[in-house]
């Protein structure tokens, strides 16, 4: 059972004493304590240790109609941490022997302008491709919040893109476009719907019963969290954007009892050997050799396949942070530590990021 702020207190700290001190509990509490209450949206937080959970704990409401308490259980949009998910399901099919990390794109998309020739499924997993973003050649379109646009609009939006933002492998630039694409070649080339992929491969057989990509109409998500603002001083139920139907880029749902699973797996290499991961926790190179960079702030980029690879405080790790409309999500993993910091919440006046760092500042 994972305690809320409605039955926390003293009780909280004897179910987590077994299994870690009672000052790393009392630090850990500190970070997210006051952020949230039981009338609020709030958030979920995992830290696993040496393969063992050591602090799990909900604060706040999964949606503002019930006020049911987050618990391990809830079901949080994971926006951007999907793209580890994603990145395994083309890894899992390059061992199967059905792609290839230097196929083209236009392999499987032969009716893309010519610059996509260049593509490679590598350069999409690391968003070294160039594509343009999907999300700006909406505008004029007729998507809303409740008319979302969908892979297969993607798709055709992107083929219409005459010119890409760069060549291919010639720099860098954060691409949501690679991801929603990386999701359609895998249910290309498995031959299943990528949802159905993610199921069969990756959630099923690691028991995360209560992990899914979410199609409306099609699936249900258990347990489910709704995403909120604030707006005025007062939280608004923001869940879904004309954007939230897309899978390859952010469309999974979990939880932290999955995502515990997903770590253990993570550690022990059960879907993939030591080998075939490495890929994944290599940063990328542009073609010319040089290290990445943001074009924004220009500084270097570690990125491997759905992983930023980036130390923290000279702290090796491998990371992602996720931000969509009411959701902000993080997973951090130090792997030399073999300590995960998982942070999940349901508003965006939090930076789920920035917390995940202050709880493994607070265990260091």
């Amino acid at each position: 059972m994972l305690l809320t702020t409605a039955t926390r207190p003293l009780a909280a700290l004897l179910l987590i004493a077994s299994v870690a001190t009672a000052a790393d509990t009392a630090r850990l509490d500190a970070v997210f304590d006051k952020l949230a209450g039981p009338q609020t949206p709030g958030l979920a937080v995992l830290v696993r240790q040496d393969g063992k959970t050591i602090f799990q704990r909900g604060y706040g409401a999964r949606d503002l109609h019930t006020r049911t308490p987050i618990d391990e259980r809830t079901d949080f949009r994971l926006a951007s941490c999907t793209k580890q998910f994603t990145a395994m399901a083309v890894m899992l099919l390059v061992h199967d022997g059905r792609l290839h990390y230097d196929d083209p794109l236009t392999r499987f998309f032969p009716d893309f302008p010519d610059y996509a020739r260049a593509i490679t499924i590598r350069h999409l997993l690391t968003h070294t491709s160039g594509l343009p973003g999907y999300e700006d050649q909406m505008e004029g379109g007729p998507w809303t919040e409740s008319r979302q646009i969908r892979d297969d609009e993607v798709l055709a939006l992107l083929k219409k893109a005459a010119t890409p933002k760069f060549a291919a492998g010639s720099s860098w630039s954060y691409s949501n476009s690679g991801y929603v694409l990386l999701g359609l070649l895998v249910a290309k080339a498995a031959g299943v719907p990528f949802r159905e992929f993610l199921r069969r491969r990756i959630f099923r057989p690691l028991g995360m019963d209560h992990t899914l990509a979410y199609v409306r109409g099609e699936n249900a998500v258990p347990d489910r969290a709704f995403g909120h603002s604030m707006r005025a001083g007062a939280f608004f139920e923001t869940d879904q954007s004309s954007t939230s139907a897309t899978l390859g880029d952010g469309g999974v749902y979990s939880n932290l009892e999955d995502l515990a699973k997903w770590d253990r797996a993570l550690a022990g290499h059960t879907l993939l050997s030591d080998a075939e991961m490495q890929p994944a926790l290599t940063p990328a190179r542009l073609d010319d050799g040089s290290e990445p960079r943001d074009p924004d702030t220009r500084l270097p980029v570690a990125y491997g396949f759905g992983w930023f690879l980036d130390p923290y405080a000279a702290r090796p790790r491998m990371w992602h942070y996720g931000s969509t409309r009411g959701f902000s999500t993080a997973i951090e993993r130090f792997p030399a530590e073999k300590l995960t910091i998982i942070v999940l919440a349901n508003r965006t006046d939090v930076d789920a990021a920035k917390l995940a760092l202050a709880a493994a500042d607070a265990l260091h």
